[in-house]
């Protein structure tokens, strides 16, 4: 589990985080959801240190990671797993490779080890055909569900996924929504989602809090989503859905 409590993030005069706080559930997919622009995704870099809040605290099981010492942080970003947008393959590396490479950094397992490990995350992702491939060999639904088995590959107590649907097909994105729904209910992560795409907030959205303007005006769930009584939350979610729907109608004409 994961707590924020009253975090505040501006650069200069421009506030990007107003007072939020939230908790990030065990077991579940927690959605943060949003415009562009709203402080998404600088959320999440406070969550894993890369940006220092002016006040507020990230607790990790109950410690705060804020006002940790650097071994201490290094121990639970070591239990962090990492989705990025792009997928941030290595292209120069073979699917193998790039799934062993954080456990060549960070584990002293030994090369037979690691290589049992990576086989197992590639079959977990349903890609062991995809091993000796390089990322220009495979498809980018593909690529997403190679970044799943490297971010899963040391085990992660928490996973972070960074807008996982980008750039896929709508059937592509739906089997990516599956998996990461999937792993955080086998594993027992606590998995932060930064999205806008409506409709995995609809398939996965176990927890979710929207952001307007750096502030929280609801949290909830899929379920709680479509009769919110809150304006922009309203504007957003239909918006949204309608003109995804309005897209996929002119795609097949």
């Amino acid at each position: 589990m994961i707590e924020v409590k009253h975090l505040n993030k501006a650069f200069g005069e421009k506030v990007v985080l107003r007072d939020f706080s939230f908790t990030f559930e065990q077991g579940k997919a927690n959605l943060i959801i949003g415009e562009s622009g709203t402080g998404k995704s600088v959320l999440s870099k406070c969550m894993v240190g890369l940006i220092t809040p002016e006040t507020g605290e990230v607790l990790y099981d109950g410690k705060d990671f804020l006002h940790m010492g650097f071994e201490d942080r290094k121990d639970v970003r070591q239990q962090i797993g990492m989705l990025f947008q792009g997928g941030a393959l290595f292209d120069s590396m073979t699917v193998e490779e790039n799934v062993k490479f954080p456990l060549k950094m960070f584990t002293n397992m030994s090369e037979a080890e690691q290589l049992d490990r990576v086989m197992f995350c590639l079959e977990r992702v349903n890609l062991p055909q995809a091993a000796k491939l390089y990322p220009a060999e495979i498809s980018g639904g593909m690529k997403k569900r190679v970044a799943i088995a490297r971010a899963i590959s040391l085990k992660p107590r928490y996973l972070f996924c960074d807008e996982p649907n980008s750039g896929l097909d709508p059937l592509t994105a739906i089997r990516i929504d599956e998996l990461i729904q999937e792993i955080t209910e086998e594993y027992k992560m606590t998995t932060i989602v930064i999205t806008h795409d409506m409709n995995s907030v609809l398939e996965i959205g176990d927890k979710i809090a929207f952001l307007h303007k750096g502030a929280k005006l609801w949290e909830g769930n899929r379920h709680e989503i479509l009769t919110a009584d809150v304006k922009e939350l309203s504007d957003f979610v239909y918006a949204t859905k309608f003109l995804k729907s309005f897209r996929e109608q002119l795609r097949k004409m």
